[in-house]
């Protein structure tokens, strides 16, 4: 569905927020971040553009990097670019497996991989500035509920979502904690990395700072 503009947070880090519709009535927001590298591009989080020239103004798509649940526009990429499927081992239709010891899909990024989630979960540090954390919907930065329906806003407030920084998604949450369980540590070991922005899977950009709030939401949700 309709999307914004594609925006340059980093050099040659891209990102740019679409809508997608959950159900009548339910349309929320969901962020892309695109990697450049040597004239190549990287799709995190694929949404596909209404006008693909977008991307071709950057360069060439060769991959498409699927960190968490977010691939229903992963087929447009691999058939209209001829991309490469880069994901988890486990993830249906992968063509190339990422984890912490492969090859990653840019040279200056790192994978991190959840180790306690029901499904494969993965999230990506690139080295930019101090270090920008690039998540699904583990992590999500809600400023706002641009991009959302006046029903959607409703039902992400009754959810649990606000207006807080680096927020942990409850249904994610909920979805992949296994019975009697907790994500605690994993979250724990994602802090020790070297990060202080944030672009997740939904809502915008958190420039500065992003360590610092997810510290206070992972002592808040696992206290």
């Amino acid at each position: 569905m309709a999307d914004g503009e594609l925006r340059e947070v980093f050099p040659d880090v891209y990102w740019l927020q679409g809508t997608v519709r959950m159900g009548p009535g339910m349309t929320i927001n969901r962020v892309m971040v695109v990697l450049r590298h040597e004239g190549e591009l990287a799709v995190v989080n694929a949404v596909r553009p209404q006008d693909p020239s977008i991307l071709d103004a950057l360069g060439k798509v060769t991959k498409v990097v699927h960190i968490g649940v977010h691939g229903m526009d992963d087929a447009w990429y691999c058939d209209h670019y001829g991309a490469k499927k880069w994901g988890a081992r486990g993830v249906a239709g992968v063509d190339v497996v990422l984890g912490e010891e492969t090859e990653q899909p840019v040279p200056w990024i790192r994978t991190f991989q959840f180790s306690l989630t029901k499904t494969p979960e993965l999230a990506l540090l690139a080295d930019r500035d101090e270090g920008l954390l690039i998540t699904c919907d583990s992590v999500q930065n809600w400023p706002d509920l641009d991009g959302c329906s006046l029903i959607a806003k409703g039902v992400a407030k009754a959810i649990g979502f606000d207006a807080r920084p680096a927020q942990i998604g409850p249904p994610w949450r909920k979805r992949q904690t296994p019975d009697g369980g907790s994500l605690k540590a994993d979250f724990e070991r994602m802090l020790e990395l070297p990060f202080d922005h944030l672009v997740g899977g939904h809502g915008k950009p958190l420039i500065r700072g992003a360590k610092a709030a997810l510290r206070s939401t992972v002592d808040s949700v696992f206290a």
